[in-house]
C-alpha cells in the first residue's frame, strides 16, 4: 500500500487521477463489431456470442415468465427473505424522493414542470464469478418507483444456462417485465437496438466490466445512459479515535473488488501504522485473498494529512466513490463534503451495509466523476419537461426585449414570431 506523507502530494496524485488514459483501440473495434452484428443480426447474433464468450448455447434470448416465479423456490428461506428486506427499504428509500414537478401561476403567467417516467428501461446486471443480484434491487426498483412501465434485465447465464435463482427472485420482486438471458456488449447493443425477442429500451443503466462500459459509451445517443461506471473505490476518512479493525474492513471491502482502489486518509500516524500492520493478517482471512492483494498492491493508498480539514480537501480532490467517515462527530464534516458518490457516516454505517439493505442504490459514480454526477436515484428514470402558459399583457411586456436580442444573433424569423404576437413591426 503506497503511502502519501502531504496534502499537497495528496492533492497532486488526485490531479494526475483526472488525466484519463488514451482510449484502448482495440476494445473500441472489438466492443464496436459486436455492437454492429447485434444490429444487423438480431437474436442469432445474441446466441452466437453468449456460445462464444459464455458458453452456453441459449434456446432462447429472454427467460420465460414461469422461471422468475418459480425462483424463490430454488433458494434458501433466508436467503429470499433477505433479498425481500432488501428490495422493501430500497423502494421505501426512494418513495422518500420528491418526486413531482411544481406550477407557478401570477402576474398573468404559468411556469412549471412536468415530471414524466420512461417508457423503457434496461437495467443490466453483472455476472462474472458471482450473480450480482443485490443490482436488481438497486436499478430495476428505483425505475419502478419512478413509473418506469417496461423494465428489463439484461445479464450473462450461468453455466447451466440459466439465469440464476437469486437474480430471477430479484427481478420478479422488483417488478421487471423481460429478463433478458444475456451480458457482455451484446446484451447492451440488444438493449439499445431491440431484437425479434426484445423490443428496444430507452436507456441503459447499471456496471459492467469495460466491455460493457465501452458498449455503453458507443450506443449513447441511440440509447440513453446514467454514466460509464468503472472500477469500485472507497476512500476513508478517519482519526485518531477510530478502530483499526473498522478501517482494514472497509478498505478489505472494496479492495476484493477486482481492479478496485481502496485509499485511507487520516491526521493520525499511529493510526496509519496500525492499519496497515494489521492488512497481512486480515487478508489472510479471506476465502480468496488474491483480489484484494492485487488492489492493495497497484491501487491501494495511504494519506496523512495535518488534520480533519485538510482530509476533507483531499477526499473532495480525489471524488470518491465511497466516502466513508470513520470519525468521532462525522456530522461535523459532512458540511464540507462536495464530491462523494455517498457518504457512509460513522463507525455503524459500513459502505459493505449500503451496498444490500439500506435503501441507496449502490450504483454510483467512480472515477472521479462524482464531482459532477450522482447516484440512481429516480431522476435517472424520468424526464422534467418545462411548460409555459403566457397572458397577451405578458406578452407585450417581455416581446420587445425577445424580439431586439434576437435580431441581435440574427434570427429574424424568431423576431416577427414574438411580434406577431403584440403588433410590433412585423405585424402587416
Amino acid at each position: 500500500m503506497r503511502v502519501i506523507d502531504s496534502k499537497a502530494a495528496a492533492l497532486s496524485w488526485c490531479e494526475e487521477r483526472l488525466v484519463r488514459e488514451a482510449a484502448d483501440e482495440a476494445l473500441t473495434a472489438a466492443v464496436g463489431g459486436i455492437v454492429a452484428e447485434v444490429r444487423r443480426r438480431g437474436d442469432a447474433a445474441l446466441v452466437e456470442f453468449t456460445a462464444r464468450f459464455d458458453g452456453v448455447e441459449l434456446r432462447s434470448v429472454l427467460v420465460a415468465p414461469e422461471e422468475l416465479a418459480a425462483a424463490e423456490a430454488e433458494l434458501a428461506p433466508e436467503l429470499a427473505a433477505a433479498i425481500r428486506l432488501a428490495a422493501a427499504r430500497v423502494a421505501d428509500y426512494y418513495r422518500l424522493q420528491p418526486e413531482g414537478g411544481f406550477v407557478h401561476a401570477g402576474a398573468g403567467a404559468v411556469l412549471g414542470q412536468l415530471i414524466v417516467p420512461l417508457d423503457s428501461v434496461g437495467c443490466y446486471v453483472p455476472g462474472g464469478t458471482a450473480p450480482l443480484f443485490s443490482t436488481v434491487l438497486m436499478t430495476a426498483v428505483p425505475a419502478r418507483v419512478a413509473g418506469v412501465g417496461r423494465i428489463v434485465v439484461a445479464t450473462p447465464p450461468g453455466r447451466d444456462g440459466r439465469v440464476p435463482a437469486e437474480v430471477r427472485y430479484a427481478a420478479a420482486l422488483a417488478g421487471v417485465t423481460e429478463l433478458l438471458c444475456v451480458g457482455g456488449p451484446h446484451g447492451v447493443a440488444a438493449l439499445a437496438y431491440g431484437t425479434e425477442s426484445l423490443a428496444r429500451v430507452d436507456k441503459v443503466v447499471g456496471p459492467g466490466n469495460r466491455y460493457v462500459v465501452e458498449a455503453k459509451r458507443q450506443l449513447y445517443g441511440t440509447v440513453g445512459i446514467e454514466a460509464l461506471p468503472g472500477p469500485t473505490e472507497t476512500l476513508v476518512v478517519a482519526d485518531a479515535a477510530a478502530d483499526a479493525r473498522h478501517v482494514v474492513a472497509d478498505l478489505l471491502a472494496q479492495a476484493e473488488h477486482a481492479a478496485a482502489q481502496p485509499v485511507l486518509v487520516t491526521p493520525s500516524l499511529a493510526l496509519l501504522e496500525r492499519v496497515v500492520a494489521a492488512l497481512p493478517n486480515a487478508l489472510a482471512a479471506l476465502s480468496d485473498p488474491r483480489p484484494a492483494e492485487e488492489s492493495l498492491h497497484e491501487r491501494g493508498v495511504a494519506v496523512l494529512v495535518e488534520d480533519l480539514a485538510e482530509a476533507i480537501e483531499v477526499a473532495n480532490a480525489f471524488a470518491p466513490e465511497h466516502l466513508c467517515l470513520l470519525v468521532s462527530d462525522p456530522w461535523a464534516l459532512v458540511g464540507s463534503v462536495r464530491n462523494a458518490g455517498g457518504l457512509f457516516l460513522g463507525a455503524n454505517s459500513p459502505e459493505a451495509l449500503g451496498d444490500y439493505v439500506v435503501g441507496p442504490s449502490h450504483v454510483m459514480p467512480t472515477g472521479a466523476t462524482a464531482r459532477f454526477s450522482s447516484f440512481v436515484n429516480l431522476r435517472d428514470f424520468q424526464k422534467v419537461i418545462p411548460f409555459t402558459q403566457l397572458s397577451q399583457g405578458v406578452v407585450e411586456e417581455l416581446g420587445p426585449a425577445a424580439a431586439r436580442m434576437a435580431r441581435a444573433e440574427g434570427l429574424e424569423a424568431h423576431a416577427l414570431a414574438v411580434e406577431a404576437r403584440f403588433g410590433g413591426r412585423g405585424e402587416g
